[in-house]
Order: structure tokens, then C-alpha cells, then sequence
């Protein structure tokens, strides 16, 4: 084994190991498991946990490390059938989040990321952060139910439009804020308008909480005012979800005046907006346009946003932003749920926000996102001339593909995993049926450029295999 295998992989050979010894055996020292696999001291350490974390081993200081006694398994299985009648008709179904089952085989460029690499990601600044976070003598106090005075001031002075930090909840990242304002705004049953495509994590949270998802076609300039007053006038809902910002999955800004009008249409229908502005920091370098809370005056918009994209997946902190009674109701659904967010993470995220390192990160990384979101839609142009970019976006972490007619999505995208990219399917971001195929590519999640232009290669053979086994 060389020195640059994980713990995980040694702890996968200690598992043989164990299972050729009896319990009471004695393990190899750690001196001897460093000298036989060729790593070092950590990794052993870790391996070793990892089998004592899973029952398989027990160390005893002092004396070494022994194989666990076996426990004795049960000779009669349970019976679970009896949960489905209980559990009634209230499944939640996650492939739309996860799409691909099964973890990608090793050397798949991934294009269905919705993160930064770890390239991209600030880790020196939050590890600064974190420890300066850490040295704070109330790090471990409870934490206020609608999050840290100070990063509830910081959010409201990034919402603008006349926000204060009292209008501020900090949410544990924005899928739960998500989760949190459609089980707060809306009842099981009832119908929630949504652009289509869509997040597909607004789709399942809408599901998970009881709602139908109703489309609302989109085109160049964004929502369409005019089919949203229909949808609304049709449904009656009292809900909208919209991404009015670098649209997930299609790149999308709303046409500056498409924003009084989409604003206009829900007070009409005595609707709510949810406003998901979770690209804020993943512009390109233009300016980012103003949020629609910006144009709101009557409370109609409800904002969130989040740390987790610009920053690292593990910084699940973001905030909702709202006026009049829905406050009050999110406040006391955050009560319920989880009483506050933790307070090391939200101690986190205000050091992030509060250092001069935070906006330097931000300009860097708007520089890098353009430049990989102008090789790989080149990349595209060039080995896939039949596929159409829908548009070439300023923000976000996407392109947006469409197919050519008759082309299944699904097929080219397990047809480029067999081909070593990995791509997302255009049909999980609909809520009814698809208009047409596509497929996201996402442009942040990949090493470098290198790997984006690799990626369109075997894109191409993967599109050229799928053309053959059709004809």
C-alpha cells in the first residue's frame, strides 16, 4: 500500500484480517501495521477507530488491539411489512435529489456536482474562521431561536431593501429553509407554483411537505408574468417558489421588467413569493442583480439564501428573510423543529462574513467560475456542435443543454457514467412532463479546466455510442 492510500482503504484489509482471527486474537501492533502497508501513523490510528467505531475490534491501552467478541445474530428476522399500512401514502421520493445511484467509479469527471471543488472552496479561510469561532467563551452557549444577533445583521445588510436584522432567521443552510417555509406558508394539499425546470430540491421538499408542484414555463427573459397570472387564477395557490438570480438549472436571469410584474401578479392572488437566492455570491463577475425583496413593499417576497455554495458543502448556515406574521410562524416552526441552529457554525460563518478574506474570495472565485463556464461551454460548442447551449450564463454553476428531438436524457446520461463523466438529466428538474430533453452540466465541481475539456471528449463518444445503439 503506498503512502497516499486513506484510512479507509487500510481499514477495508484490517476487515480480512479480523475476520481470519478469532475473538481475544491480538491485532499487529501499529509499529508493525506502519511497516507492512507502507503508511503512517495517522492512518493507522484512524482505520483502527474506524473497526472500533464498528464493533470489530477493542483496544485496550497499554496492551495492543483485540478482535471484538461476535455477537450472535438473531435467528428470526423482523417483520416490518406491517409499517407500510401505518406509514400510509406519505413516501418521499429521493432519487430526484441524488439522481445516479451508486457512487461514480474512480476517475469520473463529475459535470452533476452542485458544490465548488475543493480547489475553489475557501478552506484556509474557514479553518481560520472556525478556530477563531472555536476561542469565543459563549461558542457552546444556546444559541438565540432566530440565530446570532451580529449574523442576522450581517445578512440583512446583504439583503438591502430596507431589512433589518429583525426580519432575519438563521436556517441551517438553504434546503431547509426551504423545507421550513413550505410547511410554515402552506397546508398538505395545497398547490405551489414553480418555474419550470426547477431545483429539484424545491420539488421534493414541496412533495415532502404535502403540496403540488404546478408548473410555470419559462423562457429567454425568465417566468412568464402572463402564464403565472393564469396559474394562479386556475390553482388558486398561494405560493410561488422562483429563482429570480443565475436560475437553477438554467442559468437564467429574470428580465428586469418581469420583476414588478411577477411581484404584482402573486399580491393580485394574495400569494406569497419564495424568493431563492442561493447563487447571490456565484456571480461572474457582472453586477448581481438587485434580489426581488428589493421591489417588495408588502411583505409579499419571502428571501432566503445561503453560505453552503460560495463556501463549502459543511457550512450549513443560511437565513430567511421575512416581514409581518409569516415571520412568526417561521419562527415557531423553527422552535418546534430544532429550537436553534447551532451556534460554533453560526460563530463560523460571522468571522467568514466579517473578514476582508470573505470578498477577496468571492472576487476570486467569480473570475474562476467564468473561466470554467467559458471552456466547457466551448468545449461543448466544438465536440457537441448538435446540442444547443439554451444560454451562455453570467452566474451560477451550470450550463444548460438541450438534446436534439428524440434523444433520451437518461440514456445519454448513464451513457456518459459508463464513459467516465458523470452528468445530470434534464428530467429531474420537471415537475410534470418534459418539453424536451436536456441535461445539466455542472462546471465547479471538476478539478481544473483540464478535466472540463476531457469531459466534453468523452461526452461526445458517449453521445456517439447512444446514437448507435438507437439506430
Amino acid at each position: 500500500m503506498s503512502d497516499s492510500s486513506s484510512s479507509a482503504e487500510l481499514a477495508t484489509r484490517m476487515r480480512a484480517v479480523v475476520d481470519r482471527l478469532a475473538p481475544g486474537d491480538r491485532l499487529p501492533s501499529s509499529r508493525e501495521l506502519i511497516r507492512r502497508y507502507q503508511v503512517g501513523p495517522a492512518t493507522v490510528s484512524q482505520a483502527l477507530a474506524t473497526l472500533a467505531a464498528e464493533g470489530l475490534v477493542v483496544t485496550r491501552p497499554g496492551s495492543g488491539t483485540y478482535v471484538a467478541a461476535r455477537a450472535q445474530r438473531r435467528a428470526n428476522v423482523a417483520d416490518t411489512a406491517w409499517q407500510t399500512v401505518t406509514l400510509a401514502d406519505r413516501t418521499v421520493d429521493t432519487r430526484i435529489l441524488t439522481g445516479a445511484v451508486g457512487a461514480s467509479p474512480a476517475g469520473t469527471i463529475m459535470l452533476d456536482g452542485g458544490y465548488l471543488h475543493r480547489s475553489l472552496q475557501p478552506t484556509q479561510i474557514l479553518t481560520a474562521a472556525l478556530a477563531r469561532a472555536a476561542r469565543r467563551p459563549d461558542a457552546w452557549d444556546r444559541a438565540p431561536a432566530s440565530g446570532l444577533a451580529a449574523l442576522r445583521s450581517v445578512f440583512a445588510t446583504m439583503a438591502g431593501g430596507g431589512v433589518s436584522a429583525d426580519d432575519i432567521l438563521v436556517t441551517a443552510g438553504g434546503q431547509s429553509a426551504l423545507s421550513m417555509a413550505f410547511r410554515a406558508i402552506a397546508a398538505p394539499g395545497d398547490p405551489i407554483l414553480m418555474e419550470s425546470p426547477t431545483y429539484p430540491g424545491a420539488i421534493a421538499a414541496a412533495r415532502a411537505a404535502g403540496l403540488r408542484p404546478v408548473p410555470v414555463p419559462m423562457d429567454a427573459d425568465g417566468l412568464q408574468p402572463d402564464l403565472l397570472a393564469d396559474a394562479f387564477a386556475m390553482t388558486r395557490a398561494r405560493l410561488l417558489y422562483c429563482q429570480p438570480a443565475y436560475h437553477n438549472p438554467t442559468g437564467t436571469v429574470l428580465a428586469p421588467q418581469r420583476r414588478r410584474q411577477i411581484i404584482d401578479a402573486a399580491r393580485a392572488a394574495g400569494a406569497f413569493v419564495i424568493e431563492d437566492d442561493f447563487a447571490r455570491h456565484l456571480g461572474h463577475g457582472t453586477p448581481v442583480p438587485p434580489p426581488l425583496l428589493a421591489d417588495d413593499r408588502d411583505g409579499t417576497v419571502v428571501y432566503l439564501t445561503s453560505l453552503t455554495k460560495p463556501a463549502a458543502p459543511s457550512l450549513r448556515i443560511g437565513a430567511l428573510v421575512a416581514r409581518g406574521p409569516v415571520m412568526e410562524r417561521l419562527r415557531a416552526t423553527r422552535l418546534v423543529d430544532d429550537f436553534f441552529v447551532t451556534r460554533p457554525l453560526q460563530e463560523t460563518a460571522l468571522e467568514l462574513l466579517s473578514s476582508p478574506t470573505w470578498e477577496r474570495h468571492v472576487r476570486s472565485l467569480a473570475a474562476a467560475l467564468r473561466e470554467r463556464c467559458g471552456a466547457l461551454a466551448a468545449a461543448v460548442t466544438h465536440e457537441l456542435p448538435h446540442w444547443t447551449l439554451t444560454c451562455i450564463p453570467t452566474g451560477g454553476l451550470h450550463l444548460w443543454v438541450r438534446l436534439p428531438y428524440g434523444t433520451d436524457d437518461t440514456v445519454i446520461a448513464d451513457t456518459a457514467r459508463q464513459h467516465g463523466v458523470a452528468v445530470s438529466a434534464g428530467n429531474r428538474y420537471f415537475a410534470t412532463e418534459l418539453p424536451a430533453a436536456y441535461l445539466r452540466l455542472g462546471f465547479a465541481a471538476t478539478a481544473d479546466r483540464t478535466e472540463l475539456i476531457e469531459a466534453a471528449r468523452r461526452l461526445a463518444s458517449a453521445d456517439e455510442h447512444a446514437a448507435g445503439t438507437r439506430s
